[in-house]
């Protein structure tokens, strides 16, 4: 999972897309870069690192001009490293930089053909660098010393025809603008808007809604599933409809955990889905336990907050905040391995001691993943002295892998996997576990905006919204994203990891 924001000003906007990425960092948190573009020269800085380490007051200076591109990383389970921080750059044709977040599924394919049909060299195993090649092709494929909009759009139809998978997608060609699109599911999430200044209105693209308006600019609209948009340097709009077929089944998960609940995603406010998904489970638990002894509602901070709230209030018990986060150590969702993941959790959690001593505590996560996360906040929660310790979960059980731009666990590592509720609920240590229905996870979206339908769940459900997603490449997935695998790539050690498995999150 990854953040990507693309400015079109009428001054340099090296700051803005600062800014920006720095707005989106909960998205991304390994690597960072900047391209701008002036006089049709790229300047460009990225590295591993946090955005506040990654910019210097020398690099601002350099990044000029008044269109750019930025994005921030997930650590990986493939390659890691300053040669996989984007955004990606091929000098041919015009000169092109591309962010991408997302997953392509046949990247293997593409890169065969990149290399015996279109004689394209791929530097690295990212699909990001492979994307940015499809798409200079079919750039170059329309044969103009300058590109039109039509142009532009053409090679755009050419990258859907050839790629499956969940992308979106910033580009910047030197010297001419910016394009912005979407797959033609729209798993991934994009939005637009724009600013009027002094010397006219500018554009910016971004992730999520809430970095357009951190920087003042007005949201007008998401990218629709297969779209583009083509922004000329002058600040000209240009949008169409590039894909064959589409429709809008955007990444539920979006609403469960990555976004901030202050962004709209698909005409859906975050904030909103999310204490809907507090209150569906708070009507499942009265049906369920109409006689519960629940004393106090403890959210998992930070993500489950908002949940946590509705559903103490409907059930009309205390909510208190029970567990402080040390905000400097990193996410537990992104560590690479099983023992890190534990050491971080103690270091990043502490319960007040006196919210759980003598109390029947309900915890409420936004997910149980791995379950390694909240086996020991349970066992936390006991040791400060919880008489019974339950477990709500806002989302559903997670039994089945991500292949659309969050790398999620191995089906064998993901704990709800072949498990009866009752089982993990053993497994964690709880004295009685809650999932939410999958039914009442999507309504809590889908009341939101009711021209959104359907929602890709495969984490849920292992139904992968493209079609295309066999047992073979599941299998490869696998051989990429278990802990093993991750261990070899620090340790330099070969695995059997495929190409294109490179832009997510290591969940916990």
């Amino acid at each position: 999972m990854c953040g990507i924001v693309g400015i079109v000003g009428k001054r340099d906007v090296n700051v803005q897309l600062y800014d920006a990425l720095t707005i989106l960092q909960h998205r991304g948190q390994d690597a960072a870069g900047i391209v701008t573009c002036q006089d049709g020269r790229m300047a460009q800085q990225k590295a591993n690192g946090l955005v506040q380490d990654v910019f210097r007051t020398r690099h601002m200076q350099r990044l000029v001009g008044n269109m750019g591109i930025g994005h921030v990383r997930y650590p990986t389970a493939g390659s890691s490293g300053p040669a996989m921080a984007q955004p990606f750059y091929v000098n041919s044709p015009y000169g092109i930089a591309l962010a991408h977040n997302g997953n392509l599924t046949n990247t293997e394919k593409l890169s065969e053909d990149l290399f015996k049909t279109d004689l394209r060299h791929v530097n690295t195993d990212s699909d990001s660098e492979v994307l940015l090649n499809v798409f200079a092709h079919e750039l170059q494929l329309q044969g103009k010393l300058k590109p039109t909009p039509d142009d532009i759009f053409a090679a755009v139809s050419g990258v859907h025809n050839r790629i499956s998978g969940g992308y979106a997608v910033v580009t910047l060609i030197a010297g001419y603008g910016l394009i912005a699109f979407r797959d033609p599911n729209g798993i991934r999430p994009l939005v637009y808007g724009s600013r009027e200044g002094e010397a006219g209105v500018e554009y910016m693209v971004a992730s999520e809604s809430v970095a357009l308006d951190v920087l003042g600019f007005h949201l007008i609209d998401d990218v629709a599933p297969g779209e583009a948009i083509y922004i000329t340097e002058d600040g000209q709009l240009h949008r169409r409809q590039c894909a064959k077929h589409s429709r809008l089944a955007p990444c539920i998960f979006e609403h469960v955990y990555f976004a901030r609940p202050d962004s709209i995603m698909d005409g859906i406010s975050v904030y909103k889905a999310r204490l809907r998904q507090g209150e569906k489970l708070a009507d499942k638990i009265l049906r369920e336990r109409p006689d519960h002894d629940i004393d106090v509602v403890i959210p998992i901070p930070d993500s489950s907050r908002v949940a946590g709230q509705a559903l103490a209030q409907k059930l009309g018990v205390k909510f208190r905040e029970g567990l402080v986060k040390n905000r400097y150590i990193g996410r537990t969702f992104i560590m690479p391995g099983q023992q890190q993941r534990k050491k971080s959790v103690r270091q990043k959690l502490n319960p007040i001691e006196l919210e759980f001593k003598g109390k029947n505590v309900l915890l409420v996560d936004d997910s149980i993943v791995r379950g390694t996360t909240c086996q020991q906040i349970i066992q936390m929660a006991r040791d400060a002295g919880a008489r019974k310790v339950y477990f709500a979960s806002a989302a559903p059980a997670v039994k089945y892998p991500n292949v659309y731009g969050i790398d999620m666990p191995t089906t064998s590592e993901l704990i709800a996997h072949g498990r009866t509720d009752e089982e993990v609920c053993k497994e964690i240590g709880a004295d009685w576990l809650i999932y939410q229905d999958l039914t009442d996870l999507i309504a809590a979206s889908t009341e939101g905006n009711s021209k959104v339908t359907e929602f890709d769940c495969a984490v849920f459900t292992g139904e992968y919204i493209g079609g295309d997603v066999t047992q073979e490449y599941l299998d490869r997935v696998a051989a990429a994203r278990n802990d093993s695998a991750k261990s070899n790539k620090k340790t330099g050690k070969p695995t059997d990891a495929p190409m294109g498995l490179h832009n997510g999150a290591s969940m916990s």
